[in-house]
């Protein structure tokens, strides 16, 4: 006489290799995306170099104090005449930069205005910075 009880139930077995697959996917699709997305930032060209150093053909200084006195290589220009002249400068070189020197009391529209004449002309611009510490 046999005692046990012979149970034929459902195995409780999970295959997981269609989730696998799934979250395969969902990571490689997360991956891409966060490298498609663009914050809503200011995006500077600043100059590439190998060594460390600027490769632009011509940088020259464009400042900006904070009376709202516009200089361009150590020469003071009204603002109406900061297009013309930054004309002047990327006729005489094909590579130009800027390098923008702002007082941190100037607003930043008179920044983006220089931006602005930057972009319309296709010039790379740098905003100057200096260093915490």
């Amino acid at each position: 006489m046999n005692l046990r009880k012979r149970h034929k139930g459902a195995s409780a077995e999970v295959h997981t290799s269609a989730m696998n697959d799934i979250m395969f996917f969902l990571l490689l699709f997360f991956l891409i995306a966060s490298t498609v997305t663009n914050p809503n930032v200011i995006k500077l060209m600043l100059p590439k170099s190998s060594s460390g150093q600027s490769v632009s053909k011509k940088t020259i200084n464009v400042s900006i104090d904070k009376d709202l006195k516009y200089t361009i290589d150590k020469k003071a220009i009204p603002v109406d005449q900061l297009q013309p002249t930054l004309q002047s400068y990327k006729a005489l070189a094909s590579e130009l930069t800027i390098v923008l020197y702002v007082d941190r009391t100037v607003a930043i529209q008179d920044v983006v205005q220089v931006m602005d004449i930057a972009q319309k002309l296709n010039i790379k611009l740098v905003l100057a910075t200096e260093p915490k510490g």
